[in-house]
């Protein structure tokens, strides 16, 4: 089924047993994400929430809360899409299989937008406190639009073909921005917005935006993608919602979607900034208040019948882990033709995506040697580090596919048990030092700066890994070893109290510890420093989490007998990583116990909530 309007989506749902109305009176702070967030915990049904405190609109969470449920909702449209991605990744499979293309035409039309005269998004006035003010955590600084469709044009090449549609939080509410007339617009590094607002401040001129949200579902998916640079989104969205995107223009601004749920136009006038945050992230920790582009506000108009979609984020997995899986199961094919000599990438969700990128790769460049060593690995590596959104991997492990063909790096338990019997750790770590990194992460020397680490590893292998903990002379004060997996060990650390980029005295103090003992830590590869041994060894999930978020390579990763030659850091096996919550970094994310309550009031036998969350 074509959805040409979020309500046809809604109404499907609803028919085919996968969405739920709530017709209780919920708050939009912190209620009603707590119950969003449960519902996807239990892989619950989306929910239209109709009686919404305070605002007029009903919401609709959880819509994309099931890897099931969002095949269904592309149902019509999703073969086409992969055979459209196959090609690309193979042009000569239309040789080979030609009736397969035959609709191929007809797709590629629908990726291209159409400008119409006239259409629902602009049917009525409203202002910026009339609009849901979604809170899903406690310290969030004011109401946040969470699956806003932002959309703007390159002022050298306007139009569609060089715009940029993307998905970034709006801040509606707020002590830094005036009421109903500024907003905050958050945009990370490495967005697509970015080139555009540059264009402006070099022209001296406004960079006009139109913030919508809801319309065709495609439209939210598109503008999340991870689409290679110079592909507009806009166009995938026409692809993915399998018709052409109406574009209704508003006299001299920007083009919207016809068919949106609301539409918030305005300007970002220079390097006008305030104060944007805190707000509870996908990394499962605040990101804190900083200075971000300020969007004044010059018209906000809805639909009739408008539905207000939204997503609560959080400590992976979420809502967005499905996103996330659906790009990967949809562009899966495409990735050795961006990146030469990659057969495999996996982007770890349960460590926040961007802290920790996993890949497969190819060792073919001395294939005549004795033995093989990270060569072609290293252009893979940097290759990835160089574009796309794989540049903002902070950990990037790299394995090659020629030491285990059958080897995914989806297996995670048997990647890192490959990568960490492989791994010669005086020479396969290569650090980039006071580099960009991901705006979310807070273990860097500043916001968005911070280091990286490209490990690489091949050739067969250079230890057996430890099955079991030894038992070993410490530092009073560390304890509490535990083997968490083959080769991988927690110690529980004291509180680290020290300031940002610097290199801390009790982490020399076990490293040189652990070097004076390294006949008991013969197959322990990994000593990985945490402030809970029991939370961290409780699963991958939890190991990843707080090893891969709380950790910065160039100041948190210490080891037995390190030393440094020709400005190369290396170690003898254990590599030590300092995992603790250090008191600079943003605090995690917990809810409200009060809210927690009220929800579990409401899901108890009898009340109208239980069986959904």
């Amino acid at each position: 089924m074509i959805y040409r309007t979020l309500a046809a989506c809604v109404a499907d749902l609803e028919r085919s047993g996968r969405l739920r109305r709530i017709d209780t009176p919920l708050d939009p702070r912190l209620e009603i994400a707590a119950v969003q967030r449960r519902a996807f915990a239990k892989g619950g049904p989306a929910l239209l929430f109709t009686n919404v405190k305070g605002c007029a609109f009903p919401m609709l969470g959880n819509l994309f809360g099931t890897m099931e449920r969002t095949r269904f909702i592309f149902r019509s449209t999703l073969r086409a899409v992969e055979r459209t991605l196959a090609l690309k990744a193979d042009p000569l499979e239309a040789l080979r299989r030609p009736w397969r293309y035959a609709s191929l035409p007809l797709s590629l039309l629908h990726a291209l937008p159409r400008t119409v005269k006239s259409g629902p998004a602009l049917a009525r006035s409203a202002s910026l406190s009339a609009l849901p003010q979604l809170v899903s955590w406690p310290r969030d600084g004011g109401g946040y639009i969470t699956l806003p469709q932002v959309y703007t044009e390159s002022l050298s090449k306007p139009g569609y073909f060089a715009s940029n549609l993307g998905m970034y939080r709006v801040q509606m509410t707020g002590e830094h921005f005036a009421p109903d007339r500024e907003a905050g617009l958050h945009y990370q590094i490495h967005r697509g917005v970015g080139p555009h607002h540059a264009e402006a401040l070099e022209k001296g001129l406004p960079l006009r935006v139109a913030v919508s949200v809801g319309g065709p579902p495609a439209l939210a998916l598109a503008a999340m993608f991870p689409l290679p640079e110079g592909v507009p989104e806009l166009c995938f969205a026409g692809l993915l919602a399998g018709h052409r995107i109406p574009m209704l223009r508003q006299g001299e601004g920007l083009p919207v979607p016809a068919e949106a749920d609301f539409v918030i136009s305005g300007t970002v006038n220079g390097r006008h900034t305030a104060l944007e945050g805190p707000f509870g992230d996908h990394l499962g920790y605040y990101s804190l208040a900083h200075e971000f582009p300020v969007l004044t506000v010059t018209g906000v108009h809805h639909r009739e019948g408008a539905i207000w979609p939204f997503t609560s984020v959080g400590r992976p997995p979420q809502e967005d882990t499905i996103f996330g899986a659906f790009a990967h199961e949809l562009t899966q094919a495409l990735v050795p033709t961006v990146f030469a000599g990659v057969r495999e990438v996996h982007a770890v969700d349960a460590a926040g995506v961007h802290p920790l990128l996993l890949a497969v790769g190819s060792e073919r460049y001395v294939p005549y040697a004795g033995e093989r060593q990270p060569q072609e690995l290293l252009t893979c590596g940097f290759a990835l580090l160089g574009s796309t959104q794989t540049s903002l991997a902070k950990y990037l492990i790299l394995s090659a596919r020629e030491d285990a063909p059958e080897l995914s790096c989806h297996n995670i338990p048997a990647f890192f048990r490959h990568m960490l019997s492989r791994t010669d750790f005086s020479r396969d770590l290569h650090f980039v030092t006071r580099t960009t990194m991901d705006t979310l992460d807070y273990t860097g020397i500043s916001l968005n700066q911070g280091s990286k680490l490209l490990w690489a590893a091949a050739g067969p292998e250079k230890r057996r890994l430890a099955e079991s903990c030894p038992r070993l002379g410490l530092p009073q004060a560390f304890g509490g070893l535990r083997l968490f997996a083959p080769g991988i060990l927690l110690c529980q650390g004291p509180a680290h109290m020290l300031p940002k980029d610097e290199v801390d005295p009790a982490m020399e103090e076990l490293a040189a510890a652990l070097t004076g003992q390294l006949s008991q830590l013969d197959g322990v590869a990994l000593v990985v420093v945490v402030d809970d041994a029991a939370f961290s060894a409780a699963s991958w999930e939890n190991f990843l989490w707080v090893a891969f978020t709380r950790s910065d390579p160039a100041t948190d990763l210490y080891g037995a007998a390190a030393r440094t030659t020709a400005k190369h850091w290396g170690c003898q096996a254990p590599l030590i990583m300092d995992a603790r919550l250090k008191h600079y970094q943003a605090p995690p994310l917990e809810p409200d116990p009060d809210v927690e309550k009220r929800v579990d009031a409401l899901a108890a036998p009898g009340g109208p909530l239980h069986g959904l969350v």
